[in-house]
């Protein structure tokens, strides 16, 4: 029996609900290997003869999330497998960062006051190019 890893989080305050929480999906190399499909292709590039005929290009897809991620930088099929199976692996977690809400903050007085000279001058720039009458 296999166990899937399961992230909980108790939401008590207001900041959180109604918010979709990203999905876990475990990281560890048996289950990327359990859970994405492995495809092989002919990179193109430097290599010579070898890698314009041999199947060195790794594609992994991840099936329960769809992201894809390939390796074509090494003229080994293994390092390139190797190589995407880390590139996942650091994708699936920077994806399920959970990202803290910024607390919002008042605005300084000198922010405030080039916001206002900004207003400023934009207003002056319009009234210039209106015509008074009389001229």
């Amino acid at each position: 029996m296999v166990q899937k890893d399961v992230l909980i989080v108790l939401c008590g305050s207001n900041e959180t609900e109604g918010k979709m929480l990203p999905e876990h999906y475990p990281t560890d190399r048996e289950s990327l290997e359990r859970d994405c499909e492995l495809e092989f292709f002919i990179a193109s590039g430097p290599g010579g003869q070898h890698r314009n005929k041999v199947e060195t290009g790794v594609r992994l897809t991840h099936l329960p999330s769809g992201i894809v991620v390939t390796a074509t930088e090494r003229r080994s099929q293994h390092a390139n497998r190797e190589e995407a199976y880390e590139r996942m692996a650091a994708r699936l977690e920077e994806m399920q960062q959970v990202a803290t809400p910024r607390k919002p903050t008042r605005p300084t007085a000198a922010s405030r006051e080039r916001r206002l000279e900004s207003k400023r001058r934009t207003s002056m720039l319009k009234k210039q190019r209106t015509i008074e009458p009389g001229e």
